[in-house]
């Protein structure tokens, strides 16, 4: 799918160096700060299980109880296993419950106790990374075993009751009605809390508590599903918020194959703190990378708060910086699952041609990326025949521009929480045109110099310009100006800033370390 809309080059190649410029700064920035998030993930990665009678996990306490002791910017490493060899032990668990109870205290190590420190947390964290490295071997072998969807794109479909026991026979329902991709989406609120809950969770608000069982619940169940449809069934949950990093590092420890994991998205419309959502999405971004999990990032939601057509351009930047942040911590192309959605309003003359040019011009742009195409939700107004055929163009708009995922969409959109019978009529809708049409792209080409490739090419000029405008001030600051999604998020303001520290002298986080000394190709070879 190259060459049908005539870009030029020259000026893609300008687009993607101008991106690079807009996020290096922002590179450097994660890399000289950590979090509180980033820290627990380190834990986690180490063998932190389990959580006070409270229901407050043990990583968060002895996170605080480190951070009292000698604060964050040295990282807790060195501190954690210090005192571990101080106290003759390797229960990294039973050392935080010791912590909380105000019994073990916490200190910078220096010369030959430094170096024990650092011997042992390496080892502790690289245990942890083999057993990422072993799920996703396990998923190759799964995959080469039951194989994948036969065609694209990958069909994805939303569950959570708030129930997990509830949700899985959802979701098992759904693969045999077709879905290749199940998402089950987060309580409201949940990416608000700075800490992950604990255990299976019954109920949720709007959507199913993310947790480290509910995780393996999930992936065990779609499991059986794989084996008796006959293609592997993908599990996705969600990466963003406060516990960014620990999602991700919780991710990889239950095989999980895709998951939501925006460099903006937080900060926009969540108002965490600019500083501490890049810093966790490096690590996060890393964690993904060696696990082999497939990225979504979330260019769709700025489409809910901006006109679909006067800031196309921005959702073009913003998948062009999710790009760079995404191959510098590691993610090669196939797992970057970058986001657009069908949002323009359907009132607008040439809507559907709109579409296709936005659509048509990501695709060319990122020609080895798994797109995720999202379905309408700003303009469904309860009308539900209107909003099944709004659902079938874009059904057809992804088919014809070779998009990778396609989520369903509801045609109860805005008026309820879709029913089963809704769900089915959706999957019908997908399952008509993919099979009437799922070839057509290749017969679909714009005229030369026609409406859509005019189209296309205005809208990349147009991010060009707006990197330009970035590169001359900073990310930082655009996104405090409002440029995208018209949310205003000073860098020194928003949630969670209180978790972030500058790195000081001998700063030691070990999965990092390991992270980044072997890629994850290198390490399945």
């Amino acid at each position: 799918m190259t060459g049908k809309l005539d870009l030029d080059p020259v000026l893609v190649a300008r687009a993607r160096e101008l991106a690079r410029r807009a996020g290096r700064p922002v590179v450097e920035l994660a890399r000289g700060h950590t979090t509180v998030s980033v820290e627990r993930a380190v834990l986690r990665l180490a063998g932190v299980v389990g959580a006070d009678p409270d229901g407050i996990p043990w990583v968060n306490r002895l996170v605080e109880a480190v951070v009292a002791d000698v604060g964050l910017g040295h990282g807790v490493a060195l501190p954690v296993f210090d005192a571990l060899v101080r106290e003759q032990s390797a229960d990294v668990t039973l050392l935080a419950q010791k912590a909380a109870a105000g019994s073990v205290r916490f200190q910078v190590p220096a010369g030959r106790a430094a170096t024990a420190a650092r011997r042992a947390a390496r080892k502790a964290v690289a245990a942890g990374i083999r057993r990422i490295d072993r799920r996703r071997v396990e998923r190759d072998r799964l995959v080469k075993r039951y194989g994948d969807p036969p065609r694209r794109p990958w069909i994805y479909l939303i569950v959570a009751t708030g129930d997990i026991y509830e949700d899985i026979p959802q979701a098992q329902a759904a693969a045999r009605a077709g879905a290749d991709v199940i998402a089950v989406i987060r309580s409201t609120g949940q990416s608000l809390l700075d800490y992950v809950p604990e255990g299976a969770t019954r109920e949720g608000f709007a959507g199913t508590y993310a947790t480290q069982e509910n995780f393996r619940l999930m992936r065990a169940a779609l499991d059986v599903s794989s084996k008796e449809l006959g293609r592997y069934v993908r599990l996705t949950n969600y990466a963003s918020g406060l516990c960014m990093p620990e999602m991700a590092t919780l991710a990889g420890l239950e095989r999980l194959d895709m998951m939501l994991n925006d460099s903006m998205y937080g900060i926009l419309f969540r108002d965490i703190n600019p500083v501490r959502t890049f810093v966790d999405q490096r690590f996060s971004r890393q964690v993904h990378a060696r696990a082999g999990i497939i990225i979504n990032t979330g260019e769709d939601n700025y489409l809910t708060t901006a006109d679909a057509v006067d800031e196309a351009h921005t959702v073009t930047v913003s998948q062009l910086l999710n790009e760079y942040f995404a191959h510098e911590a590691g993610l090669a192309d196939w797992q970057l699952g970058l986001g657009h959605a069908f949002e323009i309003n359907p009132e607008v003359p040439e809507s559907l041609r709109l579409e296709l040019a936005h659509a048509l011009l990501a695709r060319e742009l990122f020609p080895d990326a798994p797109l995720k195409w999202m379905p309408p939700t700003k303009h469904m107004t309860g009308d539900v025949f209107r909003g099944n055929l709004l659902d079938g163009f874009f059904n057809l708009v992804g088919a014809l521009t070779g998009q990778g995922i396609l989520l369903v969409g509801m045609m109860t959109e805005a008026v309820v929480t879709p029913w089963l019978s809704d769900r089915d009529i959706a999957l019908q809708n997908v399952r008509y045109v993919l099979g009437a049409a799922g070839g057509l792209a290749e017969d679909f080409v714009p005229a030369s110099g026609g409406f859509i490739q005019q189209r296309a090419n205005r809208v990349l000029g147009e991010a060009v310009d707006l990197l330009e405008r970035i590169g001359d001030q900073s990310l930082l600051t655009a996104i405090a100006e409002g440029t995208f999604g018209i949310m205003k998020r000073p860098a020194d303001r928003g949630k969670g800033l209180d978790g972030v520290a500058r790195h000081e002298a001998g700063y030691y986080n070990p999965a990092t370390e390991i992270l980044e000394q072997s890629r994850p190709e290198e390490v399945r070879r």
